[in-house]
């Protein structure tokens, strides 16, 4: 990558131009909107129409600074858009001439598509690299579309198994794109002050206040496709009602409603919808020798099994044990399979445990190891009844909840902080 930017590949064969569209400005933003600053972001390979200006400033707060660095021949144009924004977006917009004028930034976003050679979208994305600050996070989008996908696509998948921290699939835009969030160095813990829950573009909106997991979505096709497969095949059966009639209640599985979160710093709130089965102190030799105080949530078929972080924490491991398939309210469901979610917070070590029962056989976790998460995030979900037990220092917190009380995630205070 010079300092100039250049294009970062041609045309593509009947799509014209690879460009980002609302949805792909939205998941490559995210954890500049999320961040509520004072921080410092440099944006890369943008023009004045670009969607990427727009969310960005759309994003802008007191105390933050902005860098934008243009396409080859856009510099003018841009500096117009940003003045047209009004005096107060102008002192924080700052269009560069090149990178090398710029600071290290805690956001850093490539505006354009990263397409090319493997080769040469490892040497940019090293590039890219040294213009993070210490903690920040790199946002790029790669192209998404079978047989669009290049060498620049097989690299960040690469990268995001070593560094990545969030990725999301934007259908939505012409062509898909995939957006990779990578982030080189840990960031502080003081970091979880600022973060806002990051929200999931992949996911359908409803109405404001309600969405459906892209689970939901794929689930809901797959059923549809099904009804219109037996339909063509077997014209003269009914049998296509069947899947046509589950596509809506397979999708109202996966809804995903928006949630107040609690401000109060010391409230833990609940992993997930559902019903209090047991609240204890224990022992657990998996996450050391200290004293946990475990709160177990049955999630029924019936709930919202959208699982949201019961507290600001950053990833600092993950891992799945094996096990059987016992109906999650029974005792034996202690032994069923089940992922292990380790937070670091700056009040010690919070686990969360997502663990399948008699019908649920796929957990989804989607907050890779140096993720930050914010109080009420989401962050993963499982499918069909289940269970979620939150592990807090036993020293550290005492309950606010007991046997048989329903909590709904993200909302319901289960646990203060002492």
């Amino acid at each position: 990558m010079t300092d100039s930017i250049a294009p970062s590949a041609l045309p593509l064969p009947l799509l014209g131009d690879a460009r980002l569209g609302a949805r792909a400005a939205q998941a490559l933003t995210m954890e500049l909107t999320r961040h509520a600053g004072p921080k410092r972001c440099l944006v890369i390979g943008v023009d004045a129409d670009s969607a990427v200006l727009a969310e960005v400033v759309g994003a802008l707060l007191p105390g933050d600074s902005i860098s934008l660095v243009p396409v080859p021949g856009a510099a003018d144009e841009l500096r117009a858009a940003v003045e047209e924004q009004g005096p107060w977006a102008a002192q924080k917009l700052t269009v560069a001439e090149s990178v090398g004028e710029v600071d290290p930034a805690d956001v850093v976003i490539l505006a354009e598509p990263l397409r090319g050679a493997a080769d040469a979208a490892r040497a940019r994305l090293e590039e890219l690299s040294k213009h993070v600050a210490e903690g920040g996070v790199l946002s790029v989008a790669v192209l998404a579309l079978p047989g669009l996908a290049d060498g620049a696509t097989e690299e960040l998948e690469r990268q995001q198994a070593f560094s990545g921290v969030g990725v999301d699939l934007v259908l939505r835009n012409t062509p898909p794109v995939r957006v990779h969030r990578l982030r080189f160095t840990a960031a502080p813990l003081s970091l979880l002050d600022r973060l806002a829950p990051a929200k999931r573009p992949s996911s359908v909106a409803l109405t404001r206040s309600m969405s459906i997991d892209s689970n939901g979505v794929a689930a809901a096709g797959i059923a549809l496709g099904l009804a219109a497969v037996a339909k063509v095949t077997r014209p003269k059966s009914k049998l296509w009602l069947l899947p046509a009639a589950l596509a809506l209640p397979v999708a109202a599985f996966f809804r995903d409603p928006e949630r107040e979160i609690p401000e109060d710093e010391a409230a833990v709130v609940a992993a997930s919808d559902g019903r209090v089965l047991s609240v204890e102190r224990r022992h657990d030799v998996r996450f050391g020798d200290d004293e946990y105080l475990r709160i177990a949530v049955f999630l029924s078929v019936l709930d919202v099994h959208v699982n949201r972080a019961p507290v600001a924490g950053r990833v600092a491991d993950y891992f799945v044990e094996d096990g059987g398939f016992a109906a999650a309210m029974k005792p034996a469901a202690e032994h069923n399979v089940a992922a292990y979610t380790v937070l670091e917070t700056p009040r010690g070590k919070v686990v969360v445990a997502q663990r399948t029962g008699l019908i649920a056989r796929r957990i989804v976790q989607r907050a890779p190891i140096g993720s930050m998460l914010a109080k009420g995030e989401r962050f993963g979900l499982i499918r069909f009844g289940s269970r979620t037990d939150v592990y807090l220092p036993a020293s550290a917190a005492e309950a606010a909840v007991g046997v048989g009380d329903t909590v709904r995630g993200g909302a319901t205070v289960i646990a203060r902080w002492l």
